[in-house]
């Protein structure tokens, strides 16, 4: 069996533990920023959880990396994958593949390309945006001059950056806070060109289709 084979073998085997993990990881967390007053055992499990699912997904990177044989060159092909085992807000990202996996049948996709595209940026969307809300808020609550007071003010923040329309009445003012926004406005920008861009050559190809359909002289 060659390494082609047995990742992928290993790719199908692990897709959806690894989905489950991202969002019991999201799902700790989340009770961990929004819920401080839960008892110290309850606090001690979501911890305990968060760091089993960094495990796994180190553990599935490495064993990934290793049966690529493509050494420093597989870091270099697969960013993202680096990235989510780096910042583990950005796991639940796995959720797309599930997504993928599930859309085809008889390995097609019952998607077409431009559908699958808005999609999945519309999931990574709302998955990044409260990943990026409950990170924010965490980092901004309590902090002197903070205009963000609640969870509310954070998704508000967040829709606000990720649409790239900024209206500045919530604003991050700790370092941190602000770093986290900076990747905030850069996702937002891609994933925005992402869907504008694919509407667009979709709706060039149905009026190209349209004129290719019509008898001549009209």
């Amino acid at each position: 069996m060659d390494d082609d084979t047995r990742r992928a073998r290993w790719e199908q085997r692990t897709e959806l533990p690894l989905a489950v993990a991202s969002l019991a990881f999201l799902a700790c967390y989340a009770a961990r920023v929004l819920a401080p007053g839960l008892t110290d055992l309850l606090q001690e499990v979501a911890l305990a959880v968060l760091l089993a699912s960094w495990a796994l997904f180190v553990i599935n990177y490495a064993v990934m990396w290793h049966l690529s044989g493509q050494g420093l060159g597989y870091i270099r092909k697969h960013p993202l994958d680096a990235v989510v085992v780096i910042l583990p807000l950005l796991r639940p990202l796995r959720v797309v593949k599930v997504y993928e996996a599930v859309q085809r049948r008889h390995g097609k996709p019952r998607l077409a390309l431009h559908a699958r595209v808005i999609a999945y940026s519309g999931l990574s969307t709302v998955l990044l945006g409260f990943a990026g809300a409950l990170a924010v808020y965490q980092q901004e609550r309590g902090a002197p001059d903070a205009s963000m007071k609640s969870f509310g003010d954070a998704v508000w923040w967040a829709c606000a950056t990720l649409s790239t329309v900024g209206y500045g009445d919530i604003t991050p003012v700790t370092p941190m806070g602000r770093l986290i926004a900076v990747g905030m406005m850069a996702v937002g920008l891609a994933l925005l060109g992402a869907v504008t861009g694919t509407f667009a050559s979709w709706l060039l190809q149905v009026f190209a289709r349209e004129d290719d359909q019509r008898p001549p002289g009209s």
